[in-house]
């Protein structure tokens, strides 16, 4: 249960008691009203803006109408105290057994604690790393796979019906210059010295092996073909192993779509999908002839000086139109882009989710744009931008991998660091702000390295668990029957690890409507934080060990709170791709 969303609900009867009316006559907006943790612990568990927002509208002091509103909401039985601070903020101090009952709450639930609705099952297509087919993943792919899978993850528990989604572009100049550096290769296979790979071709080893497979199939075969047909053969070839290449990559990561879309597909039958997406912007008035004023600065590839088919999209919130299709007839990029958004909304996709380099910053509001000239307000569209990661080992930024001849691959960042550090480092900073990565200070093992510190928190839950079966002579109940013990945990400090558990659906929701996944790394750092505050608490004070053997029913309660401190971090981190560890080695 989302509490701070149940006691809106709460506090908006409360209001309705209070019988107010608008000065004009008409109907109090309540939509302003918020519930929210206290900007200040000591100011209690809940604060509530209702009586300012609704003050001025009613013709009431906000103060006064504060007094009012805490007088009902003293006859909760849940709340323990009510007071009015500032302007008219209402601040609710619940009662010792409403938070245990919270705590019963959680074991209850177990592994669907946090689960959420919210999503009312909406088909929500994310789509992530997208990269290239020309080669290996490198570290600039990583922050976007992570944030785009936990994003998805997030997504699902939140209620939403997710489909993960990559696009293959497999299609364009870039594969024909794979073809070309990868004919080399196999050239080099057959035994022919082929020097110092050109300038502009991909000059990487990885295409080595690809070079001596196509030599193993074909012999000098391809060597005997018209050239644009060999090409053509080389070329399917190498996305095939490129793409083998990435599926790896990213299952090194924990990283799986359920999609790959190929790019190819759309160009197929004289580029059927793409003409009919056109089509339907025509229709809707959305496409018209004409010509597009010179860009400031330097040119796109694509302008031309001439009358040309051009998406009238500055009618939906972009900066300028944008052409489909060139005085020649050929399609621009962006008209693929146009039919793979309509393809998508075919699918029935109702929210779509781009993650997407910081350097795609230009294609924000044409896809905007376009999700509003081919569905309306049918079609949420949102597109998140990934800054860029700086790798370092000790302070010293991290030489290029001679492997990929260009660029740090991720393998070989999973295979030094592992993959839980990355993933949960890339998610502890927001997408959209520049992120160091040491890996150093990943794999150190303290408090300032989050995934170790949360992680640690896990294994030290379970080994609570293990030195009460060796030190109590009976069975450990279940987790129902721990649960039953919880009005028996009623220091401060408890009560406080229980109001943390509690924030955990209200953060679910608030991480999956705001497409915040980096929110999950933090409140985790912060429950890994209380845990082992109050382990600390337990080594200062003898009263407060988890552990009592003389006193069982209160050893059995304080079990059951660290059950419920398992059971979330295994949620969250599952959620985030990575492993709740059962020991720390």
């Amino acid at each position: 249960m989302n509490i701070f969303a149940d006691f809106s609900a709460r506090i908006r009867k409360a209001v309705e008691t209070l019988a107010l009316t608008a000065k004009d006559g008409g109907q109090l907006d309540l939509s302003r009203m918020t519930v929210e943790p206290p900007r200040d612990a000591s100011h209690g568990d809940l604060a509530s803006n209702a009586a300012m927002v609704l003050a001025k509208a009613a013709g009431e002091n906000p103060r006064a109408l504060a007094e009012r509103l805490a007088d009902v909401l003293r006859g909760d039985g849940d709340v323990a105290s009510v007071e009015v601070a500032g302007p008219g903020f209402v601040n609710l101090r619940l009662s010792d057994a409403f938070w245990q009952q919270q705590l019963r709450a959680v074991l209850a639930a177990g592994a669907d604690y946090g689960r959420s609705t919210i999503g009312a099952n909406t088909k929500t297509n994310v789509e992530y790393v997208s990269a290239n087919p020309t080669g290996p993943m490198h570290v600039g792919h990583c922050r976007g796979a992570v944030v785009g899978d936990v994003l998805a993850n997030l997504l699902s528990f939140a209620g939403y019906d997710v489909t993960k989604e990559y696009y293959i572009n497999d299609a364009g100049v870039q594969i024909g210059v794979l073809a070309s550096s990868v004919m080399l290769r196999y050239r080099e296979a057959l035994g022919e010295e082929i020097g110092e790979i050109p300038a502009g071709l991909y000059p990487g080893d990885y295409l080595v092996p690809v070079g001596q497979a196509l030599a193993a199939e074909f012999g000098r075969g391809l060597l005997d073909m018209p050239e644009d047909e060999a090409l053509e053969i080389v070329s399917q070839r190498t996305i095939d192993a490129m793409m083998a290449m990435i599926r790896e990559d990213l299952a090194a990561l924990n990283v799986h779509h359920e999609v790959f879309f190929s790019e190819r597909t759309l160009h197929e039958d004289g580029g059927r999908k793409i003409r009919n997406a056109i089509n339907e912007l025509t229709l809707r008035g959305h496409v018209y002839k004409g010509k597009l004023p010179p860009p400031k600065g330097q040119a796109p590839e694509d302008w031309e000086d001439r009358e040309q088919t051009l998406f009238r999209s500055t009618e939906v919130g972009d900066d300028i139109d944008r052409p489909l299709v060139k005085s020649d007839g050929a399609y621009t990029y962006f008209a693929a882009d146009v039919a793979y958004l309509n393809d998508k909304y075919a699918r029935g996709f109702r929210q779509m989710i781009f993650i997407l380099g910081a350097d795609h910053g230009g294609y924000v509001k044409r896809m905007e744009a376009l999700a509003k000239a081919l569905a309306g307000d049918e079609v949420k569209l949102t597109v998140l931008l990934c800054q860029l990661v700086k790798l370092y080992r000790n302070g010293e930024p991290v030489r290029m991998s001679k492997r990929s001849g260009e660029f740090v691959t991720l393998r070989e960042v999973v295979e030094e660091v592992g993959r839980d550090p990355i993933r949960f480092m890339m998610l502890y900073r927001k997408n959209d702000a520049p992120l160091d990565f040491d890996f150093a200070k990943v794999t150190e093992q303290s408090k300032d390295n989050p995934v170790f510190y949360v992680q640690y928190a896990s294994a030290r839950c379970h080994s609570v668990f293990r030195q009460a079966r060796e030190q109590l002579e009976a069975d450990i109940p279940d987790a129902e029957s721990l649960g039953g013990r919880a009005h028996l945990l009623t220091d401060e400090s408890e009560i406080a690890l229980i109001r943390k558990l509690a924030e955990y659906p209200r953060l679910i929701e608030g991480a999956a409507l705001a497409l915040e996944p980096h929110r999950l790394a933090f409140y985790l750092y912060e429950l890994a934080t209380a845990l082992h505050g109050q382990w600390n608490r337990g080594t200062e004070n003898a009263d407060l060990r988890f552990l009592k053997v003389n006193e069982p029913e209160l050893t059995y309660a304080r079990l059951g709170l660290v059950q419920a401190v398992s059971c979330v971090l295994a949620s969250g981190l599952a959620l985030i791709g990575a492993e709740a560890p059962e020991e720390m080695r």
